[in-house]
């Protein structure tokens, strides 16, 4: 059975477990707003037109300025991405053939970058269930690395981590004279603040990854940033093809970044329904990650012996999971799920019900 590696390929996931997709199925492999993006993308689509005359800007300077007004950084402490998939790349590039230290399960294309500019990869797990961070166990890596990805909030169990841990962390990499890659892709969709973009000023070793794909639901613009500090950011450049963020992305980042109510309220929305989601399939046996984000790490007692006729199920009765057999450490023993509309979930729920009304009955 040859899954696919990433979420959002519902038609390939179904082929590859040899079931048909139903026409009314709902993909919840893949974690963008479940609300869509922001209405002002729309209103505003036909003035975009006349960009695709026009040669993009090549360093995407009223974006990155917006950023760093933002974040109240430097311009130059910004650098556009074509997607945060691309920046992860050209790290890698800058870091091509050093050892790098990845805290598992991950998201996978730390891996894959590293593994494209011959990195060796150090590997430390995280405390399966809790999925808190061993930090002695990270600092004792410090003397044998150069570099470390670190997920915040985690991507697939959504868990944030203890701001003072990753202050510590920070410190600990400093004196090492390692470089700390703080992938934040989802961190606007947690309701309490949790990001580390104010220590660029003070931490010439971090770097933070952003994505808009995920809060602005736009996956088929390829927009992220980075932040870091101006050195980095120049180091990192010179790999970057030109024009690598096209016209119709920069204009569209400018009004995401500007369109603070829409962040806001999914923040809030995906926070109720995520707890009205742990409330109910925890009353029924399932375990839940202790997630901040939008979407979460699902099992139950003995799930793994059953998953081959759990997917089959989840995707027979029109629900899309996202597998775990490719994340280090969860071994195919969990599903992630994400927090969709009240609809999408109550759907989610009745189908989970129904799989342990069988279990109960076999």
């Amino acid at each position: 059975m040859s899954l696919p590696n990433h979420g959002a390929n519902p038609a390939h996931f179904v082929r590859a477990l040899g079931a048909s997709m139903k026409e009314d199925s709902i993909d919840f492999s893949v974690n963008t707003n479940p609300y869509g993006p922001p209405k002002k993308i729309a209103d505003s689509w036909s003035t975009y037109f006349n960009k695709i005359e026009q040669y993009p800007e090549p360093s995407s300077l009223m974006l990155r300025k917006t950023i760093a007004k933002e974040e109240q950084l430097n311009i130059d402490n910004v650098l556009i991405g074509n997607g945060a998939a691309e920046l992860i790349y050209l790290i890698a590039n800058l870091y091509k053939g050093k050892q790098v230290l990845l805290i598992e399960p991950t998201f996978s294309e730390y891996g894959d970058a590293c593994r494209a500019f011959s990195c060796p990869i150090r590997t430390i797990h995280l405390q399966k269930g809790t999925w808190k961070l061993k930090l002695d166990d990270i600092v004792a890596e410090f003397s044998k690395v150069d570099i470390l990805f670190l997920c915040h909030p985690n991507n697939p169990t959504g868990v944030k981590y203890d701001t003072s841990q990753l202050v510590s962390l920070l410190q600990e990499a400093k004196a090492h004279h390692v470089t700390v890659v703080i992938d934040e892709a989802f961190y606007d969709f947690s309701t309490e603040p949790i990001t580390l973009a104010p220590a660029i000023k003070t931490n010439p070793n971090l770097i933070i990854l952003r994505s808009m794909t995920k809060m602005y639901s736009i996956p088929g613009i390829r927009l992220g940033y980075m932040l870091a500090s101006e050195q980095l950011i120049e180091r990192i450049r010179v790999f970057q093809h030109p024009w690598s963020v096209n016209s119709l992305a920069q204009q569209i980042g400018l009004l995401c970044v500007e369109d603070k109510n829409h962040a806001r309220a999914t923040a809030i929305m995906v926070k109720e329904e995520r707890e009205r989601l742990e409330q109910e399939l925890q009353s029924i046996g399932y375990i839940l990650s202790s997630s901040s984000v939008n979407y979460y790490l699902l099992t139950k007692d003995g799930l793994k012996k059953e998953m081959n006729d759990f997917l089959l199920y989840l995707v027979n009765n029109g629900i899309i999971p996202r597998h775990t057999y490719n994340f280090s450490g969860l071994d195919g023993a969990y599903v992630r799920l994400a927090v969709k509309s009240q609809t999408e979930n109550d759907r989610l729920i009745e189908v989970l019900k129904g799989w342990q009304t069988i279990c109960s009955s076999s």
